[in-house]
């Protein structure tokens, strides 16, 4: 079989990290194409003996790859994705609360036999509830704590006229639904809305967010009821440099990266 080739749309954090792993070595995958804002202009990045590779607008990608990672700002999403699914491939997304917000993109995906996929990113426990999906589930809450700075450039905090960098012990910022979330704060958690993807809906998973002065790490607690199973599920991450967002996030495109072609794949 021939490699698949990979672009990585977006070149922040997790994206050099992703670019940086797959340079590294993934059996049948090939880096092709990285998308930035001005190609005239690359980054600057230590490419190794392999050299820089093709640089792209984000928008211009889908000519050079079979598959699109999409780690850009959440409100280029369609514009990075749409492309790929109207010629029927395939868009991993970190996006997943700029995806709740767009529908019109997974019906795009099923009209044109693409496919959106969304990567575990910073939480745990998808598979589980997937499965508990199947059945019925009776609910799911999570509670969210991330450190001060884990919360910057959140629009609620904006529209509530909230300093967040003010607090001096732990703050319920909000109670409601994952869908709210995805409104509130769609940069700083989008583990809410891939949770509520995979279980029963962003209208019915109930969300707490706290801003916590006292911690250095994403913390995130879920807990299910459901008919097959009672579900209680947390995980701290060590923040990337970019603070909204874990280093665990990009590995967990590179583990869907080593499944799309391995021989043994485990988990649902």
């Amino acid at each position: 079989m021939r490699e698949t080739k990979v672009g990585v749309a977006g070149f922040g954090a997790i994206g050099r990290s992703i670019v940086s792993r797959i340079r590294q070595g993934i059996d049948g995958i090939e880096l092709s194409v990285v998308g930035i804002r001005n190609p005239e202009a690359p980054p600057e990045f230590d490419w190794g003996n392999q050299g820089p590779p093709r640089f792209e607008t984000l928008e211009n990608l889908e000519q050079h790859c079979d598959i699109v990672i999409e780690c850009a700002p959440a409100a280029l999403l369609s514009a990075v994705a749409t492309p790929f699914l109207k010629a029927g491939k395939k868009v991993v997304t970190l996006s997943s609360s700029a995806l709740l917000l767009q529908p019109e993109l997974i019906e795009l995906a099923r009209q044109h036999n693409g496919q959106i996929l969304v990567p575990s990113g910073a939480i745990l426990g998808l598979d589980a509830i997937l499965a508990a999906a199947e059945g019925k589930i009776e609910s799911v809450k999570m509670i969210s704590r991330k450190p001060l700075r884990g919360f910057a450039g959140a629009p609620y905090l904006a529209t509530h006229n909230i300093d967040v960098m003010s607090f001096t012990e732990p703050t319920l910022l909000f109670s409601g639904s994952a869908r709210e979330v995805a409104i509130g704060f769609p940069a700083n958690l989008n583990v809410a809305v891939s949770v509520s993807l995979a279980g029963i809906g962003p209208d019915k998973t109930s969300l707490e967010v706290w801003a916590d002065p006292t911690i250095d790490h994403n913390i995130h607690r879920i807990e299910v009821v459901s008919d097959s199973a009672l579900l209680s599920m947390q995980i701290q991450n060590i923040p990337s440099t970019n603070p909204k967002t874990g280093l665990i996030t990009a590995q967990s495109v590179i583990a869907l990266l080593r499944k799309l072609r391995a021989p043994l794949s485990v988990g649902t």
